[in-house]
């Protein structure tokens, strides 16, 4: 038996070495071997790229064994499409090659084709999401910012930010309140400050009056007077203002122990919609972000997506695709005559052991038949002879009360 790398990759492709006579089928199903394997290493890879996708791309150790095992899954498949020869075993006695193989079934390999689909969305997206992964966290930050954004605007946050506000109003009002107080009490200082200097001005002769001096109940005086009311009127409101703020410390610790409060529980809800939006990055996220990167710039991301994913698409009916093109090669002939050859003698050696078995099963009906016979034969002739053999001692033993009531002759009286 042949050795080999060519060996070896016709068991891979799951056909039998013996049938494969002819060049181009060897070099068929070589093809065929050197696709599955390929599709094995990409498989693996792609099962393990999923897995890691799946676990937020933490990398985990077993990513490694489950893309084998993955891999191995589908090349079964294959092996088990690529090897199989719709053998035609009606009209077993027929050399026609046309009945040497069953027509072909479209929904082995329409099955094979959607299971080649699904596996492009299971194994090649992962690989996509891995080649444009700085693309996509662009994206994927863009999106998140205006989710961010969104979520500020609205709920818990927006609730806070407004309760803060009317916070923030509220001590504005009373610093408002303090300041005019205070600002009422200032501009009662500077008009009395004017006064004062008018009066100043009246008292050296170059005021109103023209005359030097401030005689009481004069003008000089009058503006003094004036002057220091409004001192006091300020001094009023300055104490007007103590005492409100001394009236609002308790609100103002309230307000300022809630505002703290609040901030706090904004703090809270940012970082806590900034970790739920941070794990909205998931396969579902970074597919949707790779098919808008791929609407927003077809033909500089969305060609090449697509190339690679057909290729890759490609890649996975290859053999299936190879298998479908060589129906009928002399391959599958070659199995069709062998696998019918052997239903053919097998279907005789039955044929004749029924032959046997009938034949068998009539030479021991009929001996059991005659054995019946020949013993309902013998019975009867028993029955005649005990009939016979009872008769007869009947006969011998029993008498006739007849003869005992008749006398005995007188010559034989004793």
């Amino acid at each position: 038996m042949r050795k080999g790398l060519g060996h070896l990759l016709l068991r891979v492709a799951n056909v039998n070495p013996r049938s494969v006579t002819t060049h181009s089928d060897r070099v068929l199903y070589r093809s065929i071997g050197v696709f599955i394997l390929l599709y094995f290493v990409y498989a693996t890879v792609g099962g393990a790229a999923f897995i890691d996708a799946s676990t937020g791309y933490s990398h985990p150790w077993y990513q490694w064994v489950v893309g084998p095992l993955f891999a191995v899954g589908v090349v079964a498949y294959d092996r088990a499409v690529v090897g199989r020869v719709a053998i035609n075993y009606e009209r077993l006695d027929s050399a026609d090659p046309r009945h040497l193989l069953r027509p072909p079934t479209a929904g082995l390999y329409l099955g094979r084709l959607g299971l080649a689909l699904l596996f492009a969305v299971v194994v090649t997206e992962p690989l996509m999401l891995a080649r444009y992964r700085g693309e996509i966290d662009a994206r994927l930050a863009e999106v998140h910012s205006v989710q961010l954004e969104e979520l500020d605007r609205g709920g818990a946050v927006a609730a806070y930010t407004a309760r803060l506000a009317e916070l923030r109003r509220e001590a504005a009002g009373d610093d408002a309140a303090v300041r005019a107080l205070t600002d009422r009490a200032s501009a009662k200082r500077g008009d009395a400050r004017l006064l004062y200097r008018q009066a100043l001005a009246d008292s050296s002769g170059a005021g109103v009056s023209r005359r030097a001096g401030c005689p009481r109940g004069g003008y000089c005086d009058d503006l003094v007077q004036r002057s220091r009311g409004l001192d006091r009127e300020a001094a009023g409101l300055d104490r007007q203002a103590v005492q409100l703020q001394q009236d609002q410390r308790a609100a103002r610790a309230a307000r300022a122990a809630e505002q703290a409060r609040l901030g706090e529980q904004i703090s809270q809800a940012r970082a806590a919609n900034a970790a739920v939006v941070r794990a909205d990055a998931g396969f579902g996220a970074r597919t949707a972000a790779m098919w808008h990167l791929i609407t927003a710039d077809f033909w500089g991301v969305g060609v090449f997506y697509l190339g690679i994913a057909l290729l890759l698409v490609a890649l996975d009916c290859a053999a299936i695709g190879l298998k479908f093109a060589s129906r009928g090669n002399a391959y599958e002939r070659a199995e069709a005559r062998a696998g019918r050859l052997r239903e053919h003698e097998a279907s005789l050696i039955h044929e004749r052991e029924i032959h046997d078995a009938r034949t068998y099963g009539d030479a021991t009906a009929k001996v059991i038949a005659d054995g019946i016979e020949a013993a309902s034969h013998d019975g009867r002739l028993a029955r005649a002879a005990e009939d016979r053999a009872r008769a007869v001692l009947t006969t011998a033993v029993v008498v006739n009360p007849a003869d005992l009531e008749r006398p005995a002759p007188r010559h034989i009286r004793v």
